[in-house]
């Protein structure tokens, strides 16, 4: 899985009302490009950061770019478009590089479910010896020393997936949180505790309950090239250690 287009570099500015950032290309050029991340994006957003935008492909848009790519550090990168994590794991699924994951006949997303009327990002059935599987996946971008934290602010809904997905277990079902780790400086991930106590609370009750907890990694550059892949290509350990 790769960007639909070679990237455009440029400087970060300033993001503001949350979908817009002001981006100076490396031509000089400044443009307003589209910032899809309705999150804090804690961490992903240094002064004078490095980005990389994907142009559009609809020549009528009214935002030229989307802002697709950042470095956090120098030689780490974080993806914060958060369009792409449930194409990453449909993708790796898909694939079989989630092992665990596998043998499944059918993919499918945004299938309604739970009492809390919710959507779950993917929902696998067709197994011959397993029981359906539901997915949610989680985007993962602050790290703070090599640590991935989720969530990066308080998350209400995040808490309700997890109390649906606890709901699918005593229904006999398998039910899969999922991170979607897009930062190339983790090595492991954990609850953000101290960002959303709460969550963490129920995230450990739900492994408890016997919700599966997976992070697989991109490496989002090939090759020292930024607009490389975004294919899911490493597990990481989750620690719930507090």
């Amino acid at each position: 899985m790769n960007f639909p287009e070679n990237l455009v570099e440029g400087r970060l500015l300033k993001r503001y009302k949350r979908f817009l950032a002001d981006i100076r290309l490396d031509d000089g050029e400044l443009v307003t490009a589209h910032c899809p991340n309705t999150g804090s994006m804690m961490g992903c957003q240094p002064d004078n950061a490095r980005v990389w935008l994907s142009p559009a492909t609809n020549p009528k848009r009214k935002l030229r770019y989307t802002w697709e790519l950042v470095e956090t550090a120098p030689g780490a990168l974080a993806c914060v478009n958060t369009g792409r994590p449930n194409a990453q794991a449909r993708a790796a699924v898909e694939a079989g590089t989630i092992v665990a994951l596998s043998g499944y006949g059918s993919v499918r997303p945004e299938v309604r479910y739970g009492e809390e009327k919710s959507r779950i990002d993917l929902h696998l059935s067709g197994h011959p010896e397993l029981a359906d599987a539901w997915v949610e996946v989680k985007n993962v971008t602050l790290c703070e020393d090599g640590v991935g934290y989720f969530p990066d602010a308080v998350t209400l809904r995040g808490q309700k997936h997890l109390r649906e997905l606890m709901a699918q277990v005593r229904a006999g079902e398998r039910a899969v949180l999922l991170f979607c780790v897009n930062h190339t400086g983790v090595a492991e991930v954990r609850p953000a505790d101290h960002i959303d106590a709460a969550y963490g609370d129920l995230l450990r009750q739900a492994a408890d309950a016997g919700v599966e907890l997976m992070a697989w990694q991109a490496d989002l550059v090939r090759d020292n090239n930024p607009s490389g892949s975004l294919a899911l290509v490493r597990e990481l350990p989750v620690v719930l250690e507090s």
